[in-house]
């Protein structure tokens, strides 16, 4: 987690404030309430903190929970194991760059945490959210770096990507999401073949776009990383559906074509591998689980034709089932009502994938492969001039699974490593800006189940190492963010 008390002084008295307790909520539609920013404290803010803050009494079960904001997701969290003094987490978020939301009155701000209460789980969660409103910067930006659309290192909080994209923020937010919020506004995915789609049409003179995708998975597909190969299975004739393999990219698409993927961070949940293992701390990102951002700013000589376009999101390989929905960030030329815009290059092709296998009975090794490499680039002819977006991305992916002692033990190793370019040039070939992000997201999970000293019961020992290490140049500043945790 990220405190901001360490950025900025204690909370301002503008605020927006809810309340809600969850108990019974299973297959019921979410809660929702009418936001309005607050009357004493005008945009434009400086930055915006929202603060989530859930307790319970009693036992529950984890469970995932999600904030919109017309219809846009500001946030995405899984619950707390309980402990002695009972359930209770508490998230803080920079989400200043959704100020194009927050500035608006009577959108609905919606809240999804499905829960049961019975004899055996007996907790309510009891939510409150509060969004602070600050006027005045805490930590000053370099002179030298005002004016070239960057923001200091200590507020960029670089892990999962590059978040200077973002500022300033976007003139306009539309979401692509479910069309019917009684179960929440993201997209249910069950499938690979269970692709979902929006119509969105952007405004003629857009100069930028990002599009921002939330994602977790769930059910069978919770821990993708480590699902065996269908033929193990069916050899085998084991009952457990969680198959398919251990690789998974979730994908983007315009109108059919391919613009964009990620193979997304193993997040493990509060309860996940070993329930016991998330009691004093959390894995990384359960807590606020990470979105993925892609520059769609190379395709807008596709989309600026004043027609609606139809985004896609789906899962490769994926099973049941995905939560997946999106924010497509829009950034305006206020000086123009028509903005020029074509596509140079477009090289996203499918990731190229190797799999590997050899089993005898319960005992094998697994073992996957997966490259990609991406070339974007188009020009925008706007009142700021003819600037040219350019954006290359390598990404490599590591995957083996191995069985011992008839099945018992099992080790799961991952590795993904990104390379990501983004540059901005003049219509004289000069740079304008460059980012440069590194990162390298290794996994290790070994469980090995022994019996118990009672019939019927058993010890799971449990390692797991996880880790996020990132290093992002933006012009002549770089930072690194090393989060490991074992």
């Amino acid at each position: 987690m990220h405190p901001f008390p360490t950025l900025f002084p204690p909370p301002p008295p503008s605020d927006y404030a809810i309340n809600h307790s969850f108990a019974n909520t299973i297959n019921k539609p979410p809660y929702s309430t009418p936001y309005y920013p607050p009357l004493d404290c005008p945009p434009p803010w400086s930055h915006v903190t929202l603060e989530f803050h859930v307790k319970s009494k009693g036992d529950q079960y984890d469970r995932i929970s999600a904030l919109w904001l017309g219809g846009s997701e500001l946030l995405r969290t899984s619950t707390a194991e309980p402990s002695e003094d009972g359930i209770f987490w508490n998230v803080r978020k920079d989400i200043t760059k959704y100020s194009s939301l927050l500035v608006q009155n009577y959108l609905k701000f919606t809240l999804m945490l499905e829960n049961i209460v019975n004899d055996i789980y007996t907790g309510v969660y009891h939510v409150n959210v509060t969004l602070y409103f600050y006027k005045d910067n805490a930590v000053e930006v370099p002179l030298a770096f005002k004016n070239q659309n960057l923001i200091a290192p200590v507020l960029q909080l670089p892990l999962f990507g590059d978040k200077s994209m973002y500022d300033p923020p976007a003139d306009l937010i539309i979401p692509i999401s479910a069309p019917d919020s009684s179960k929440g506004y993201w997209f249910i995915i069950e499938s690979e073949l269970d692709v979902k789609f929006d119509k969105v049409r952007v405004p003629l003179n857009t100069r930028k776009v990002v599009l921002e995708l939330y994602v977790s998975f769930h059910g069978n597909d919770e821990f993708w990383y480590s699902n065996p190969s269908n033929s193990y299975i069916r050899m085998n004739n084991l009952s457990t559906p969680r198959g398919n393999g251990a690789f998974r990219e979730v994908f983007v698409t315009v109108d059919g074509k391919l613009v964009g993927s990620e193979m997304p961070f193993p997040v493990i949940f509060t309860g996940g591998i070993n329930p016991l293992f998330w009691e004093p701390v959390v894995a990384i990102g359960a807590f606020n689980l990470p979105s993925y951002d892609f520059d769609l700013t190379p395709f807008l000589g596709m989309l600026l034709d004043g027609k609606d376009h139809v985004f896609g999101i789906g899962v490769t390989d994926g099973i049941g089932y995905w939560l997946v929905d999106a924010n497509l960030h829009v950034w305006l030329d206020t000086a123009s009502t028509v903005v020029e815009a074509k596509n140079v290059v477009n090289i996203c092709p499918a990731s190229q994938i190797s799999r590997s296998e050899q089993y005898q009975s319960l005992d094998g090794s697994f073992e996957i492969k997966a490259e990609k490499f991406t070339r974007l680039e188009g020009w925008v002819r706007s009142s700021s001039g003819n600037l040219t977006t350019s954006i290359t991305q390598e990404v490599r992916l590591r995957s083996s699974i191995r069985f011992r002692k008839n099945g018992t033990y099992k080790a799961v190793k991952q590795n993904i490593k990104v390379r990501r370019e983004a540059k901005v040039l003049n219509d004289m070939g000069g740079l304008v800006s460059r980012v440069i992000v590194r990162g390298r997201y290794p996994l290790k999970v070994i469980t090995w189940t022994l019996p118990g000293l009672k019939n019927d019961t058993y010890i799971l020992v449990t390692n797991v190492t996880h880790a996020v290490n990132e290093r992002i140049r933006i012009g002549k500043l770089s930072s690194h963010v090393n989060n490991k945790q074992g």
